[in-house]
């Protein structure tokens, strides 16, 4: 059994003391992490809170400026033998600002032709149903800002639409 005993005694002697090499290195990889995620929970989570509070509010939009055109009254196409259909519309021409209004006055007899041309060419057929007014308005809208282009309207809008 003495000779048991000075094997274990020797064994023991032999093995390097490995236990604080891997303590210290866990411990730094462990400081390393919390570290890390420390500084990421702090970028998405707390930075620029700060800068928000100072930046300035942006400016409220500016409210759209509509302008009236005169009231429109064409015939609708229809066949030979066909009872006749009238069209009568009330537009209103939604713009950016005031200046542009001054811009568009001038052309509003282009304006005025290029819709009785498009409109006296519809079919009672065409305008029936929301998708039928849809079409209509995209088309006014469509014409309107090549008539008067570089400059644009946002949208042509309906006052009245009468058809009889």
């Amino acid at each position: 059994m003495a000779d048991d005993e000075k094997v274990e005694e020797g064994a023991e002697a032999a093995a390097p003391p490995k236990s604080k090499k891997k303590l210290f290195m866990f411990g730094g990889v462990a400081v390393l992490v919390l570290a890390l995620a420390g500084g990421g929970g702090w970028f998405f989570f707390f930075k620029g809170h700060g800068a928000e509070k100072h930046a300035e509010a942006p400016p409220p939009p500016k409210p759209p400026v509509f302008l009236d055109v005169p009231e429109v009254l064409v015939n609708l196409a229809n066949l030979p033998g066909e009872r006749v259909q009238y069209l009568k519309v009330k537009v209103v021409l939604e713009v950016k600002d005031q200046p542009l209004v001054a811009q568009i006055t001038p052309t509003m007899p282009r304006v005025m032709d290029l819709f009785q041309t498009y409109m006296r060419e519809l079919r009672p057929g065409d305008l029936n149903g929301s998708v039928g007014l849809f079409r209509l308005k995209e088309e006014l809208t469509r014409r309107v800002n090549a008539a008067i282009s570089p400059s644009q309207v946002n949208a042509v809008l309906f006052k009245e639409i009468v058809i009889q």
